[in-house]
């Protein structure tokens, strides 16, 4: 009935409006109760790692499990660490002597802004001066450890070939510490060994645990795809938000990788031996979070040492990379519930883009057309049906002026006039259901995808990721998130709209006419800060609409 094509697209717009909240929800780990906790806490000896055969996921620690970590290294008035620069053709790394950690990471082939002059991707923020890849000795005291590297200048240029440095640290009790990082001219990952050295007279225990630090900006805008710290546990991707980072501890099990995620970006810790290890979580300072890899403890005699192996990727999420190599880390690509849709989508778009023409806003009309032949059959029959209830409009109408004080006759008299032409009155309703979950698998790609970061169309259109902006206003506008200008392709996608809506039967209630008129208006303001690589499949989309909608009518004559 015609009360089916207002509800549907009510339900079409409250969920573009509101329930994306509820599809994005970034995955978390699931929490235990209190009181299994406490129980696990009071069984588990301390520093004893997780035995071969533990459940798949492992219970988070609760918060009362600090990172493991005693004091961070600070620098000392007056004192300076060297800081050695390391540049290849992908990126240039900081590294200080202040806790051997990396304190810069420069992508070489992405940028601060769209700008040509901008600054290279900077993936640790300078408000971090201690850096990321930091090391710990749970139990063991590393403050004041004093590192020294290994060569004399401050400055590597890598091309050819792979080059190693190495950072030595002396602790107090004896312990000595080695920090090897191997970086490579032709791929984003590092070798990174650390060497734990018993120059003492006494065993001790020790698991290292590296952690990744990232600062996020309190005014950062946030997006609906997932940001924040990550892991791939046993087979299974585990995301926590944030808000969630102080409620959870820990997870033992099989760790292929933790990460911390941005939008575009990630900053990883991938271990050579996966079983036993242990990710913690922690949030200081509201905005700096950490993501450690803890592995097992292990019991180091008198003059004896140990390696521990890991890889590092500071780079881009894109998945041709990470799918390149040889580990899970193509897994931490994630676009929620319509993932299965959205990568193909992904690999399509790529796929025109480096087959037909290098330009992903013509990449992304070519996929929504193809999207478009793929549903031509169910296009179609709606279409078709909505033309049959057209030609129907003065029978209901007459039905519905008859009838006008006996609803319930009403209703049966309409039903029994569809059933007598075989017209299905919820046949309209079709295109717009399957494109729902069609709507959200792009929505989500194309928000995520790194492929449309600075990506220009054509004239205004500079940034796919970016809401499209026409001219640039000094004064606010309603509604609109800076930068505030025209948002032409978001105009242009309401009028097709609203041609759209003209082309459909016309509502018989008044009342339902106006709401489904609003539509287009309604839709305008929900994109208006969308990207504008999304608006313009949406804008594509009915355009092609538009014209099946005019071959069915023109070929039903």
């Amino acid at each position: 009935m015609e009360q089916g094509r207002v509800f549907i697209a009510i339900v079409l717009s409250l969920l573009v409006f509101v329930v994306w909240d509820f599809f994005f929800v970034d995955r978390t780990a699931t929490v235990p109760p209190p009181q299994a906790q406490d129980q696990q806490s009071a069984t588990a000896a301390p520093d004893q790692a997780a035995a071969p055969g533990t459940p798949a996921t492992q219970a988070f620690e609760s918060t009362t499990t600090a990172l493991s970590s005693t004091a961070e290294p600070s620098p000392t008035a007056g004192e300076t660490r060297r800081v050695i620069v390391v540049k290849t053709p992908l990126y240039t790394a900081d590294l200080s002597e202040l806790g051997g950690n990396i304190t810069g990471f420069a992508l070489m082939n992405y940028r601060e802004t769209i700008e040509k002059d901008s600054p290279f991707k900077q993936l640790i923020s300078e408000k971090n001066p201690l850096g990321s890849a930091r090391l710990d000795l749970p139990g063991i005291n590393m403050s004041g450890i004093n590192y020294q590297v290994n060569i004399e200048s401050d400055q590597i240029t890598i091309r050819d070939k792979g080059e190693a440095i190495t950072f030595t640290g002396h602790m107090p009790d004896g312990v000595i510490v080695e920090k090897t990082f191997l970086f490579s001219p032709d791929t984003y990952l590092i070798d990174l060994v650390v060497t734990i050295k018993n120059a003492s007279d006494h065993p001790i225990a020790v698991g290292p645990a590296v952690s990744l630090v990232h600062y996020e900006s309190p005014d950062l805008t946030a997006g609906y795809g997932f940001t924040g710290p990550s892991g791939y546990i046993n087979g299974k991707l585990e995301e926590v938000k944030k808000k969630k980072i102080a409620e959870l501890g820990g997870v033992t099990g099989n760790i292929s990788w933790v990460a911390i995620l941005e939008q575009y970006f990630v900053t990883s810790i991938i271990p050579v031996n996966h079983e036993n290890m242990t990710m913690k979580l922690a949030l200081k300072d509201s905005n700096f979070i950490h993501n450690q890899l803890v592995s097992p403890s292990l019991t180091l005699n008198p003059n004896s040492e140990n390696t521990f192996k890991y890889q590092l990727f500071f780079g881009p999420k894109s998945l041709k990379i990470l799918k390149s190599f040889d580990n899970d880390l193509a897994e931490l690509i994630y676009f929620g519930w319509f993932d299965i849709l959205a990568k193909p989508c992904l690999w399509l778009m790529n796929f025109f883009h480096a087959n037909l023409i290098a330009n992903y806003g013509i990449a992304i009309i070519l996929l929504t057309l193809l999207i478009k032949i793929l549903l031509w059959p169910l296009g179609q029959k709606s279409y078709k049906s909505m033309n049959e209830m057209k030609k129907l409009q003065p029978l209901t109408a007459e039905i519905k002026e008859k009838y006008k004080n006996d609803k319930k006759k009403m209703n049966e008299e309409t039903m029994a006039l569809y059933r007598a032409y075989k017209v299905n009155p919820m046949g309209g309703c079709l295109p717009m259901v399957v494109q729902i979950p069609v709507f959200f698998g792009l929505y989500r790609m194309l928000y995520g995808a790194i492929e449309l970061r600075h990506a220009p169309f054509f004239g205004w259109i500079s940034d796919l990721s970016a809401p499209d902006r026409l001219f640039e206003f000094s004064f606010s506008i309603p509604f609109m998130l800076a930068p505030y200008g025209i948002p032409v392709l978001t105009l242009v996608m309401g009028a097709t709209m609203f041609l759209q809506q003209k082309l459909q039967p016309a509502m018989g209630d008044a009342m339902q006419a106006k709401m489904m008129m609003m539509m287009p208006i309604f839709f305008t303001f929900i994109f208006i800060n969308f990207p504008s690589g999304l608006v313009l499949y949406w804008l594509v989309n009915n355009v092609f609409s538009i014209a099946q909608q005019h071959f069915t009518r023109s070929t039903a004559k």
